[in-house]
């Protein structure tokens, strides 16, 4: 009885040998470009969220599911919070409705335990709108065009429209400064 030929049997290094390496290697390749890993990554919410904070974890939502990644939402009540649970599932349905460019739900938010839990999945590049926070921090680099097709982005950035011209005594004393607190306070003390 002979063998069948193994080429990964030690001693053989000929031309057939590196053939079939470089043909298993082809499908290794093949195989891993269809394997995608899914991450996941979670946002947690409360109930009583500010409104910045909301934005915060909106603007990490946004890029998760324009990374391709999957994005776990979970709010979670606290003492008496479980009383108006009404008000968690309004927060997640407005963080929800704020994602829908970006990703669906996979399914209806769900009360498990003292939380609230629903699973996000990015919707495919071509229906999903553009990432705004793909500059780093959210401002287009100057001299970028707006999206809706218009110039008044370039028109207000212009140097030559943007002289400030001071009009009373306060805006004179105050002008190379934008947030001077105490220009209120000197116009007053100007006018006494």
């Amino acid at each position: 009885m002979s063998r069948p030929f193994s080429p990964r049997s030690s001693g053989f290094s000929g031309p057939f040998v590196r053939v079939y390496r470089y043909e298993q290697s082809k499908k290794e390749k093949e195989a891993k470009k269809h394997h995608h890993a899914n991450k996941v990554k979670e946002i947690q919410l409360s109930p009583s969220i500010s409104p910045h904070d909301f934005g915060v974890k909106l603007s990490h939502g946004v890029d998760f599911l324009c990374d391709e990644m999957k994005v776990k939402l979970a709010l979670r009540f606290r003492g008496r919070e479980m009383a108006h649970q009404e008000i968690g599932f309004q927060v997640v349905k407005k963080f929800i409705q704020a994602l829908a460019l970006y990703g669906h739900p996979d399914a209806e938010p769900k009360l498990i335990g003292r939380g609230i839990h629903v699973m996000l999945s990015p919707l495919p590049r071509n229906k999903r709108a553009k990432n705004p926070n793909q500059f780093g921090d959210g401002v287009p680099p100057a001299g970028g065009s707006s999206e809706n097709g218009d110039d008044s982005a370039k028109r207000e950035t212009n140097p030559q429209n943007s002289k400030v011209v001071p009009t009373n005594a306060s805006e004179k004393q105050s002008a190379g400064f934008a947030n001077n607190p105490f220009t209120q306070l000197d116009a007053k003390l100007g006018d006494a």
